[in-house]
C-alpha cells in the first residue's frame, strides 16, 4: 500500500523533533449540504527542526516513532511570515534605553565640562 502525502499547516513546535501539524478540509453536511471546515491533527516527526509554528509543510506517513507520531516531515512548502512583536518590542525597548544611556552619559559630561570651566574662571 503506497504511502499517502499530504500537506498541512504546523501548528504546534514546542517539543524537540516533533511538530504538530493541522490539515484542513470540507465536509459536506448530509441533512443540510452545508460545507463545513474540519480538520486533521498529525503529529510529525521533524529530524532537523527545519519547521517552525505558521509554516506550510509536506508530510509523510511512516511507520509509528512513538505514541501519537506516524507522519514524517518531508519538506517546508512555505515559511510563515508571521512576525514575533513580543521580540520586536523587547528589542525597541532594549534600543531605546542603550540610546537614552549614551544621551544621558553625554550630557553628564557636557555638565561636567561647564563646572569645571566656572571654577576656573572663579578660582582665577
Amino acid at each position: 500500500m503506497p504511502k499517502r502525502i499530504e500537506t498541512g499547516v504546523v501548528t504546534g513546535d514546542k517539543a524537540p523533533k516533533s511538530r504538530r501539524v493541522e490539515i484542513p478540509r470540507l465536509v459536506k453536511h448530509k441533512k443540510y449540504g452545508k460545507y463545513l471546515r474540519r480538520r486533521t491533527v498529525c503529529h510529525v516527526h521533524d529530524e532537523r527542526e527545519e519547521s517552525h509554528a505558521g509554516d506550510t509543510v509536506e508530510i509523510v506517513e511512516c511507520a509509528p516513532k512513538s505514541k501519537l507520531k506516524r507522519w514524517e516531515l518531508v519538506r517546508v512548502v512555505k515559511k510563515s511570515q508571521a512576525v514575533d512583536l513580543a521580540a520586536l518590542r523587547a528589542a525597541s525597548r532594549r534600543k531605546i534605553t542603550s540610546d537614552e544611556a549614551a544621551a544621558d552619559e553625554r550630557l553628564d559630561r557636557n555638565l561636567v565640562g561647564e563646572a569645571g570651566a566656572e571654577s576656573e574662571k572663579e578660582g582665577a
